[in-house]
């Protein structure tokens, strides 16, 4: 990182000295031992853990480190010990620095982000100013996923202060079971750190984010998942306790989404609140999310009346968003623009006098889609949920060639609002090209493709939404596939269904609960739930409070129901917490041994996305091979 005004880096060095690293020995060294005392700790299935004492041993090596100043005529300043230094920042004005050292004792059941830290904050020599605070091993922190660590965490430095340090602490020992008016607080500790921490302000949910400004203005988030409930609160940093409410919402509702703020690099470089030259006003950039599509906007905001002025917005038949403001006054913004013929480039657009200069001229990256036809399109499922999506058709297709076969990729997700679930997601005017092994290289094969049909499941009141989660995936599938015929479009009896892991789970799900789809493509997914035990995705009871739920939605309970053939493809290094290939590995040996037609296809060295050249190919490959097999080819009977 760089040190105050840049002359000086601050850099992790490589011990010298260090020798060799670890070598395993040969010969067992003795029974590996983990040991729980009765505490409950209900952690998910993190991967790539240590597991071992020589785990031990190589990470200590290699993460061990010793902080250095680097100087910009290359002289080289050691700072203090050698340490597991997760991080190390340095203050605004570059006099200090906080450092995050790992401690043991390790675990094997959580990452490292979760082993023991000390927080210290320490001169440009490397002595201890302070000790912030020893954070001990987080095994035990409940599911919730509104439970959070005890004692201070989100530690850094204010990013308009000389050195000032801002923190959050749990008022209810992170536990969201316990009753509180006020369950969080966000200290501030200015240098030279003998004081007392003073409290900025205390909330009644979890803190999520803090934006900087000055002196005395701060914007500051807070929000409970539980409800999806959102607060954001303009606070006076020299006045403690002043804070006016800006906006109450729904984390989940697109169309109030009011944008997120514009920043601008301070006198040191760090990102501060964008404001007018009087003060007086910030401003916002958002999507535009309306029940037309998305329709990017510029903002100002009134920071006294919470009011905002729109200064810009998108107008069809092109999708333009604010990528920055190039001056304080709000007249000239950097933005991208793009139409479904027109591949997105950088404009210099003047607010002003309405002009548009183009900055960049990049060339379409694949021309082989040019002439693809999109379309958003809306639609309701039987409950009255609008559901939208995205159609595609192969370039130069006409009706008067006839239905076409068809493939859906899609990715449930949860919702806590009928209306929120309702709201229609993306745009027609966006320039699309695939990227990666992406399904839309089908529409140069013949096929239809409906991209991200939404899939929401919800659950209202005292309903968890994944309590009806296979009735309302089947009636959105269902939706989407009367939507396409009805259109005129696809053939009901040549229609694939895949997705990428929660969407490979949907697909599998999809398959053994209706007869929708010809074929399915399932990539990296988990199958099992019970191998998920504390939570996945949005879930966040275990498998102990609500079991029925957990095997009502796992496709391996219903492995014998699949009729439908699917194709699994997984990376063999998959890193994705809860989708270990050993889903993909049990899955497949339960498909087989209810006699499914199904293909296992491991991708070695690759994690939970693809990278690797001949690993995308290869999957590009598997999915036009196994749809051409099992989706194109007409036929007058639908599958049993």
């Amino acid at each position: 990182a760089w040190i105050g005004t840049g002359a000086q880096l601050l850099c992790k060095t490589v011990v010298a000295g260090r020798g060799a690293a670890p070598r395993a020995s040969d010969v067992p060294t003795g029974p590996i031992v983990q040991e729980s005392e009765g505490r409950a700790a209900p952690n998910r299935t993190y991967q790539d853990l240590l597991t071992s004492p020589h785990d031990e041993k190589v990470f200590d090596y290699f993460y061990t480190s010793r902080l250095a100043i680097i100087a910009n005529d290359g002289g080289v300043t050691p700072i203090g010990a050698p340490a597991i230094h997760q991080g190390a920042r340095p203050s605004p004005d570059g006099r200090y620095i906080l450092a995050e050292l790992i401690r043991t004792p390790y675990s094997y059941v959580v990452p490292m982000n979760l082993f023991p830290v000390r927080l210290q904050v320490l001169d440009m020599r490397g002595a201890v100013v302070r000790t912030i605070h020893d954070r001990a091993l987080q095994e035990e922190i409940p599911a919730s996923f509104d439970a959070v660590e005890t004692g201070p965490r989100d530690v850094a430095w204010r990013a308009d202060a000389p050195a000032t340090l801002v923190w959050t602490e749990a008022l209810d020992g992170g536990d969201p079971a316990v009753k509180r008016d006020m369950r969080d607080r966000v200290q501030m500790l200015e240098a030279p750190f003998t004081n007392e921490a003073t409290t900025l302000a205390s909330t009644a949910t979890r803190v999520f984010n803090i934006t900087w400004a000055r002196n005395d203005v701060a914007l500051l988030t807070e929000g409970w998942s539980k409800n999806r409930r959102s607060k954001t609160w303009l606070v006076n940093p020299s006045r403690p306790g002043d804070a006016r409410l800006l906006w109450d919402r729904s984390s989940e509702d697109r169309y109030s989404d009011p944008g997120r703020v514009l920043m601008t690099p301070n006198s040191r470089g760090l990102p501060v609140l964008l404001t007018t030259p009087d003060g007086k006003s910030a401003y916002l950039a958002g999507a535009g999310a309306s029940s037309d599509g998305d329709r990017p906007f510029l903002d100002r905001l009134d920071l006294t009346s919470g009011k905002s002025e729109r200064l810009w917005r998108s107008e069809a038949p092109y999708y333009e968003e604010v990528i920055a403001l190039l001056d304080a006054t709000g007249t000239r913004a950097l933005t991208r623009r793009e139409s479904m013929n027109d591949v997105p480039n950088y404009f210099l657009r003047n607010l002003q006098s309405k002009s548009l200069a183009q900055l960049t001229r990049i060339k379409d990256p694949a021309p082989e889609f040019a002439g693809i036809k999109t379309q958003l399109v809306t639609y309701r499922r039987d409950d009255g949920v609008q559901l939208s999506a995205t159609l595609y058709l192969p370039a130069g297709y006409k009706p008067e060639q006839g239905r076409l076969p068809f493939f859906f990729w899609a990715y449930p997700r949860e919702f806590r609002s009928r209306d929120a679930a309702a709201q229609v997601i993306g745009s027609p005017y966006r320039f699309t090209r695939p990227n990666g092994p992406s399904h839309l290289f089908l529409l140069t094969q013949g096929y239809g493709v409906l991209d991200g049909p939404t899939m929401p499941i919800v659950g209202e009141g005292e309903k968890e939404p994944n309590d009806n989660y296979v009735e309302q995936l089947v009636a959105s599938a269902k939706a989407a596939v009367d939507k396409v015929v009805e259109m005129g479009v696809a053939d009901r009896d040549r229609i694939g269904v895949g997705g990428h892991s929660y969407g490979a789970f949907m697909t599998a799900n999809l398959l053994a609960h209706s007869q929708l789809f010809r074929a399915g493509i399932a990539r990296s997914g988990a199958y099992n739930r019970t191998l998920t035990p504390f939570g996945f995705q949005a879930e966040e009871r275990t498998y102990w409070k609500a079991p029925d739920i957990y095997d009502r939605m796992s496709p391996f309970t219903y492995a014998d129901s699949i009729r439908a053939p699917i194709l699994l493809i997984h990376g063999m290094a998959d890193d994705n917490s809860g989708t270990f290939p050993v889903q993909s590995e049990r899955f497949y040996s339960a498909l087989k041994g209810n006699g499914a037609k199904v293909r296992y296809v491991q991708l070695p060295a690759e994690a939970h996305g693809y990278r690797a050249r001949e690993s995308i190919g290869h999957t590009l490959f598997e999915m036009v091979a196994w749809m051409d097999q099992y989706v194109k080819p007409e036929r007058t009977k639908r599958m049993e």
